[in-house]
């Protein structure tokens, strides 16, 4: 108080200190302070956001279901296309299991296949002779004993004679063993609705041919009739096959393990045919044997089936041939 102050002179001087220090430190503190605040609602935010989630989740578990309910109707298409024409372009296709029958069929056709060294010879068989002899005599045979004569006891009763001179075409390979037979147990051919089964005409070589005819057209019904039994199919010395009666020419039927050799019988047709000299149209019949060539030889195969073609060719023949 009272002093004289000069002009120009300062007055006082301000200088840094502790006044202007807590202001700079409290702002800072609550500008901090907010943002724990404002993060703090951000994780809960977060909890929130996957409750959403669920129900999406949900929603696309469903999905598969109308899928499976499209697939269903798929098949429903394949019984229409028996009776009524498919539409154009239709690719539409049918799965069905396969039968026990037909698995065992192929399990067996494929066993064959693989062990057997098969190899197939041919011939051609003049059938005038065997065609006139049926033709003589099929209706007295009907009315005396009901027996339909046909073309297959003819080839049974020649290969059994045949089988008796070629005795390798009649054995079969047991581990490092050939076992020989006396016997002729015959195994025929019959295609069924359910797939082909072979039963068997035992002792086939003790019987006349309408004997066989009776025999083998018992064990047809039995097949086609479903009454066939594991007996009946059990065994099978030697095979015939008769594809001729679908109208097949030519075949190379397959072996039916343990045996060593099948007979392929097939359609008859009209040719010309050399007779004496002169060509002819004559009645032919291809015929076919498959044999597994670890047993048989060329030699052996082929010498068999000649003599099919010469018993059948002259039937007379085997009435004339004495047992072996």
């Amino acid at each position: 108080e009272e002093d004289t102050v000069t002009v120009g002179a300062d007055l006082f001087k301000i200088e840094p200190g502790e006044g202007g220090a807590p202001a700079a430190t409290e702002a800072p503190k609550e500008e901090s302070a907010p943002k724990p605040k404002e993060e703090e609602p951000k994780p809960e935010a977060k909890a929130e956001t996957p409750k959403p989630e669920p129900p999406k989740e949900t929603k696309a578990a469903p999905a598969p279901e109308p899928k499976k309910e499209e697939k269903k109707p798929a098949p429903a298409p394949a019984p229409p296309a028996a009776g009524a024409k498919p539409a154009a372009g239709s690719r539409g296709e049918t799965r069905i299991k396969m039968s026990r029958m037909r698995l065992r069929i192929a399990e067996r056709l494929k066993e064959s296949q693989n062990a057997a060294a098969s190899l197939t010879t041919f011939n051609e068989i003049d059938m005038t002779e065997l065609m006139a002899l049926r033709s003589a005599n099929k209706d007295d045979i009907l009315k005396k004993t009901g027996i339909k004569l046909g073309f297959m006891s003819a080839f049974a009763k020649a290969s059994c004679l045949a089988l008796q001179e070629i005795k390798a075409a009649n054995a079969s390979i047991e581990g490092d063993e050939i076992v020989y037979r006396d016997y002729v147990d015959l195994s025929v051919a019959v295609a069924t609705p359910k797939g082909l089964v072979t039963p068997v005409v035992r002792n086939a070589e003790s019987m006349e041919m309408l004997q066989i005819e009776q025999e083998i057209a018992n064990l047809g019904k039995k097949a086609r009739d479903g009454k066939l039994t594991l007996e009946d199919m059990a065994g099978g010395s030697f095979t015939i096959s008769n594809g001729g009666v679908f109208g097949s020419l030519y075949g190379t039927p397959i072996i039916n393990l343990p045996q060593s050799a099948v007979l392929g019988m097939h359609a008859i047709k009209e040719k010309p045919y050399v007779v004496n000299g002169k060509i002819e149209i004559r009645p032919i019949m291809v015929v076919a044997l498959t044999y597994d060539h670890r047993l048989l030889d060329g030699r052996e195969a082929v010498t068999f089936l000649v003599r099919i073609k010469e018993y059948i060719e002259q039937p007379g023949k085997m009435l004339l041939t004495l047992p072996q």
